[in-house]
């Protein structure tokens, strides 16, 4: 691949990383995450008592030796989970150049990366307007995924991220089977709350990667500008608008963004949502192997 989003060398670092769910489920046969149940993988889970119907080569022998009852072994369930990961690809994550849709192109290969490697199903849907755009279907294997990771380096962005209508609407949206992880600015006019809230309600375990611009939490505008919307039609949009730059205003947009902020950390933890928060800027790298770290995600 030219012009890598991830180095060989990030790759063989996530080697020894793997997801660590939260919360048991009632995904697919395969995989490695262990769940509540019990199945027929070859890790020893427990002893119970002989049942009728029961498979008798489970029987331990042993123990019938010692306590003339029949007792079978039971072993630890493993299930294949289904990664979905969800990119903005609104106009606000390409805005004057910005770093951020590389950035956000990095999240997405290293969770995409992260799963294969645990030998999970992913699969990578981009927010187009009000549409979940599937991008190459079901990834699993690192072959898939590699080309996936291709695919990404060409994607589009333009237009409006509008999740509530894009998830809340999508054919394929999973229950209880693993986790969606989404990777935006959440500069968006949508109510983003309502599709998450959606996707705890189908019983998936949620990440929000939140990644802003330099620009974006330290604005360099000062005196009488004029404010594009990205995501406006043209510079006659209702969304636009002349203002003159003091430091007030300077101030209060502070303000605005903190108490943004603060309320979507708020919406995350009240619903035990994993809230993953960088600048375009940061090395990637400290992202992952520190934040994730801190918030268990993996292990």
């Amino acid at each position: 691949m030219s012009n890598k989003i991830i180095t060989d060398g990030f790759l063989n670092r996530l080697e020894a990383i793997s997801y660590n769910m939260k919360t048991s489920m009632r995904g697919y046969f395969g995989g490695t995450h262990k769940t509540k149940s019990y199945g027929s993988t070859v890790e020893f889970a427990d002893f119970r008592e002989y049942t009728l119907g029961d498979d008798i080569r489970r029987i331990d022998w042993k123990l019938f030796s010692r306590f003339e009852k029949y007792f079978i072994r039971l072993f630890t369930d493993e299930r294949q989970m289904h990664i979905q990961l969800i990119l903005d690809c609104s106009s606000s994550m390409i805005y004057k150049d910005s770093p951020k849709r590389d950035f956000a192109i990095k999240a997405i290969a290293a969770m995409g990366f992260l799963a294969v490697q645990n030998m999970d199903k992913v699969s990578i849907k981009l927010v187009r307007d009000g549409v979940l755009e599937d991008l190459c279907g079901i990834i699993s294997g690192k072959n898939a995924f590699l080309k996936a990771v291709a695919m990404l380096e060409n994607v589009e962005f333009g237009g409006t991220a509008q999740f509530d209508k894009a998830i809340t609407t999508d054919q394929n949206p999973g229950y209880s089977d693993g986790m969606t992880v989404i990777v935006s600015d959440f500069l968006t006019e949508s109510n983003w709350k309502t599709a998450v809230d959606y996707l705890l309600y189908r019983h998936r375990e949620v990440m929000i990667f939140h990644v802003l611009d330099e620009e974006e939490i330290e604005p360099s505008y000062k005196g009488r500008t004029i404010l594009i919307d990205t995501e406006s039609e043209d510079r006659y949009d209702v969304r636009n608008f002349q203002l003159a730059i003091s430091r007030s205003e300077y101030d209060a947009y502070k303000r605005a963004l903190r108490d943004y902020m603060a309320d979507i950390k708020t919406f995350c933890r009240k619903r035990n949502i994993t809230y993953i928060y960088s600048k375009s800027t940061d090395k990637f790298e400290k992202v992952v192997m520190e934040q994730l770290y801190q918030s268990e995600v993996i292990s």
